[in-house]
């Protein structure tokens, strides 16, 4: 089955982001599926999370991403000094992410680390692929969570950051997310991508002593 179109997809109307919280430094947001982080090439994919929030909070600065299917948290800086701040948490990985994902089938064991390096597919663009010579080390941990009627609640937690680290590491395991239209042969019998970030944990750049500031947000499957 082929992948969806992207450029098609792009067009399809998006659900409108969330806020969570404002504070003086920093917003948490919730990025619907299906809606661009930043702007694209092209008229087409010039609607995005960071374009809408600014009609809102002009000061808005993207920290970090999600992939346009997958929908959850994420922290926007709102001055310079946080955007640096928040920026050099996510790089020394002080910032702690969990996502929620659906898979077809349990993984063995039920909990643990992949630890597989990934890289571009270079003939199969835009995916990325498990490249143990050229791949860049990437790290997921993993719990299976739930066995429901809709397939297997998996928790994700990535150490690192890569593009599409969860997505490839899962399929690396044999375990492709539902709806991928990139990694998941049968991804049409789904609505959407089944990965949501659900929770986000960094240190407040106002306090960078205190215990991080924690939130969470409910997949919507």
């Amino acid at each position: 089955m082929s992948p969806i179109d992207h450029t098609l997809a792009a067009n399809q109307p998006a659900g409108d982001w969330t806020l969570l919280d404002e504070r003086r430094d920093f917003l948490v947001v919730g990025k619907p599926e299906r809606l661009l982080t930043v702007p694209g090439i092209g008229p087409e994919k010039q609607d995005c999370l960071i374009t809408r929030v600014q009609t809102e909070f002009p000061e808005a600065r993207i920290v970090h991403r999600l992939d346009w299917d997958t929908s959850g948290l994420l922290v926007l800086a709102r001055n310079a000094r946080a955007h640096a701040f928040l920026s050099k948490a996510f790089a020394d990985r002080r910032v702690d992410k969990t996502y929620v994902a659906l898979i077809d089938a349990p993984l063995e064991p039920r909990e643990g680390l992949i630890d597989l390096p990934i890289g571009k597919d270079m003939e199969r663009r835009p995916r990325y692929r498990i490249d143990p010579e050229r791949g860049r080390p990437s790290q997921t941990r993993y719990r299976i969570a739930a066995t429901e009627a809709a397939g297997v609640r998996v928790i994700l937690e990535p150490i690192t950051g890569r593009s599409h680290q969860l997505r490839v590491h899962l399929l690396a395991r044999g375990r492709p997310i539902q709806g991928d239209s990139l990694y998941h042969p049968e991804a049409a019998r789904h609505e959407r991508l089944m990965l949501h970030a659900t929770r986000l944990a960094f240190p407040d750049p106002q306090h960078p002593d205190a215990p991080k500031v924690a939130f969470e947000l409910d997949a919507p499957f």
